[in-house]
């Protein structure tokens, strides 16, 4: 049987394939693999404890921001540590910086060239290059915007990628009123880009609405699953809320219980595991995370203008909402609440207060649990330590691992759409007819979905997976592994 590949997948972080099967009429089977082995769940074993969020956060230089809180808070969860209110405040302000300068990437440097140059125009210019030399002041945005993440990263957590201002009981260091003053004008900038982004984000929608809402989408949707914090969007600390595909809200859950809901499955084509909710089993209980995830199952936004938002995107999509390239508008409408939730903590006036750590930390034998919404959803690190502090044991429930799953199925009902449909005549999406056995741009489609799921192949791909006798069960090298 034929098959067609997308090697490597475009515009995402990581490196991921994938592999579709035709028969004469119809596509027998895809798989989405993602390829590259990570590791880091053995290389933290044996090592101190608390060197754990200094070295977790080099699973990725996209989002090393959220993997270095998450390993924070599951190093205080083991040792029993409760850290000062003002250093909860900052890595609040930390997280919502890496947030927005991942979504700012995410939105305007992958995602956006697909509908600004169109998603099957030429990929040498369907590029950020070829965004910024027709939209210069489109991408003047996007840099802004990426800047002000980044410049929030740099002053709360000592460096723009790879912090290292979180420590066991607080903070190394605390914000000054200078500091303060300073992220106050770039947070204010944000706003107003925030809103532009938001504008665009939906006329994009609004334009490709037909797309929008066919592509990928089976008609059955799937689970949810995020933080809320007493049912408000929440991203740095609260409660696991789980929505299933009709929009009722099956469990609310402490994450330090996070095994009772969610499994694990290995699949031999991938290095990444497929997470799903256990009440409902595999593959019934496939999952989503990330922006889409988390509109669905928060009854409200913390913030008025991202309130306003979200009312207009249930108004015009509905909750659940089960398609998945309004990932991309739920990505904008976040960047409000973030640029929103950031000022008003600047704007605490406790946030310039000394009491930013516990001293005389000793460590303990103990078990762990952090958790975090990462730019692509839940984030969970599993420690276990020694008396002596040493790590014996990790586990990462890695936001792409509990999607992954879901982008395959979605990634499946799109290639039965545009091999077996007609669909692109339908959509009238060029004026000539388009056979896409031949038309390579037409796969653009599929890497637009998995663009708008924004996953991170390096943070998920963190297993190698072997047999009984040791032997290592996936190769990629060979051909037919895929």
């Amino acid at each position: 049987m034929p098959v067609v590949s997308i090697s490597p997948l475009s515009r995402v972080e990581g490196h991921g394939t994938v592999t579709i099967t035709l028969s004469e009429k119809k596509v027998e089977s895809l798989k989405l693999s993602v390829t590259a082995v990570r590791g880091f769940e053995k290389i933290l074993e044996g090592r101190p404890l608390e060197d754990a969020p200094q070295i977790s956060e080099r699973i990725c230089g996209v989002c090393p921001i959220t993997h270095h809180l998450a390993s924070t808070k599951a190093v205080e969860a083991a040792w029993k540590i409760e850290a000062p209110a003002v250093a909860k405040k900052l890595r609040d302000l930390l997280g919502l910086g890496g947030m927005l300068g991942s979504h700012a990437l995410s939105f305007y440097f992958l995602a956006a060239p697909d509908y600004l140059i169109g998603p099957l125009s030429s990929p040498l210019e369907r590029n950020i290059v070829g965004m910024i030399k027709k939209y210069p002041e489109i991408a003047k945005k996007a840099i802004a915007l990426r800047r002000i993440g980044q410049e929030i990263c740099k002053v709360v957590g000592g460096r723009s990628v790879h912090p290292c201002a979180c420590l066991p009981g607080g903070m190394s260091k605390g914000l000054s009123d200078e500091e303060r003053d300073y992220l106050l004008r770039q947070v204010d900038e944000g706003l107003r880009v925030a809103e532009y982004t938001c504008a665009l984000a939906w006329r994009a929608m609004l334009d490709y609405k037909d797309l929008v809402e066919k592509l990928g989408f089976d008609g059955t949707g799937t689970y949810y699953a995020g933080l809320v914090n007493n049912g408000f969007h929440e991203l740095y600390d609260g409660k696991e809320r789980v929505m299933d595909p009709n929009g009722k809200i099956v469990s609310e859950f402490d994450p330090s219980n996070y095994l009772e809901y969610f499994g694990e499955y290995v699949v031999p084509h991938s290095y990444t595991t497929h997470v799903y909710y256990i009440p409902a089993g595999y593959p019934e209980g496939l999952l989503r995370v990330n922006t889409l995830a988390r509109l669905n199952i928060a009854d409200k936004m913390p913030t008025p203008k991202a309130q306003d938002l979200l009312e207009r995107f249930r108004k015009e999509f509905g909750r659940p909402c089960h398609y998945p390239l309004t990932y991309n508008l739920a990505r904008a409408i976040e960047m409000m609440c973030i640029t929103e939730r950031a000022k008003a903590i600047l704007e605490d006036p406790e946030i310039t207060s000394d009491d930013y750590k516990v001293e005389d930390i000793s460590p303990i034998e103990g078990e762990g649990v952090g958790c975090v919404e990462a730019p692509r959803g839940t984030l969970i690190h599993h420690y276990w330590s020694n008396n002596e502090g040493i790590l014996t044991k990790v586990n990462l429930i890695v936001a792409t691992n509990i999607h992954t799953a879901s982008m395959e199925k979605t990634l499946l009902t799109a290639a039965k759409q545009i091999f077996e449909e007609n669909f692109l005549d339908r959509l009238k999406l060029s004026k000539s007819k388009i056979n896409p056995r031949v038309d390579k741009n037409s796969l653009n489609l599929l890497e637009m979905l998995v663009r708008a799921h924004d996953p991170c192949f390096s943070c998920s791909a963190h297993i190698i997976v072997l047999d009984e006798n040791g032997k290592e069960l996936m190769k990629f090298e060979d051909k037919d592994a895929l």
